[in-house]
């Protein structure tokens, strides 16, 4: 019981002053619980760097991942550092522990030939259709995000220069180039599908929906979903698929690693490099496969 109201009261005070959400509440809390349940009735207050590589130990043991044990750490830190800091212990005894490595995951990406069964999946002959096709060869022929395509607005978009301009992440500008097959597909889109969805009421967003509202984010997602069942595509997808081939892709056929860090908006190149990591496995195989030596 000592420990549950230990825990309670750091949660308190670190609701009070730092306004954490409830999600990060409820897991600080979760972490520590577990802990506590693991100490039986030693004290909280009353552990050593020894104990919790014990604990940690234990769980790794259990089958527990890198990234929750992480999390677990992090919790453990926090809890401390609170009651160093209100004199109850003078030693942390997370201090010597270090974070267990994190790989970083690769995204998942498609094939240039599932991007091709993706993009031909819309019926065209249907005024909606016509509209996801649209959407899918903007979203792989820019790189957008999903929520900066669906929030594109009509005076973004350049058909004479066949640009769009963004205002991504930290309201940071970039002008990204629309290749000539989605720009044809685009513009015979604001021409006539468009209108005709809309009818006589107006939206100043590109994409509508057939209640001339804006696309939602989560809207096309499903729509993206629905299009890869159709075309055979059983591969895991994210809202950031099409955006991910884009930048492996581009990769794959030698695009310079800054030109992609600067059509996708990432503000550190390091957020880009992770792309060359799946084009680097391109290469192996390609290398295995037709080279003599491979």
């Amino acid at each position: 019981m000592q420990n549950l109201a230990l825990i309670d009261q750091f949660l308190d005070a670190v609701w009070v002053e730092q306004g954490l959400s409830e999600n990060t509440l409820s897991a600080y809390g979760s972490d520590l619980r577990i802990f506590a349940l693991w100490l039986k009735d030693k004290s909280l207050l009353d552990v050593n760097t020894g104990v919790l590589s014990s604990f940690l130990a234990n769980r790794y043991q259990q089958g527990i991942g890198s990234r929750s044990s992480a999390r677990i750490l992090s919790s453990l830190r926090r809890f401390y550092g609170y009651y160093i800091r209100e004199n109850n212990i003078t030693i942390d005894p997370t201090a010597l522990i270090e974070s267990p490595h994190i790989g970083r995951p690769l995204p998942s990406s498609l094939t240039e030939e599932d991007v091709e069964l993706l993009l031909n999946a819309p019926e065209t002959a249907h005024t909606l259709g016509f509209r996801d096709k649209t959407m899918l060869e903007m979203l792989y022929a820019t790189g957008l995000r999903v929520s900066e395509l669906v929030n594109l607005t009509l005076v973004q978009v350049s058909l004479r220069q066949g640009v769009v301009r963004i205002v991504g992440k930290g309201n940071k500008e970039r002008l990204v180039p629309v290749g000539e097959e989605a720009m044809s597909w685009l513009e015979n889109y604001l021409n006539e599908t468009r209108k005709s969805l809309l009818g006589e009421r107006q939206c100043s967003y590109v994409f509508v929906t057939n209640r001339a509202d804006s696309m939602t984010r989560q809207a096309f997602w499903h729509i993206i979903k629905r299009h890869a069942k159709k075309a055979g595509i059983s591969k895991t997808l994210s809202p950031h698929t099409l955006r991910h081939a884009f930048a492996t892709h581009l990769l794959n056929h030698g695009a310079d690693l800054r030109v992609v860090q600067l059509l996708l908006g990432h503000s550190d190149l390091s957020t880009t490099q992770i792309y060359t990591h799946i084009a680097r496995e391109r290469l192996k195989e390609l290398h295995t496969k037709y080279h003599p030596r491979g």
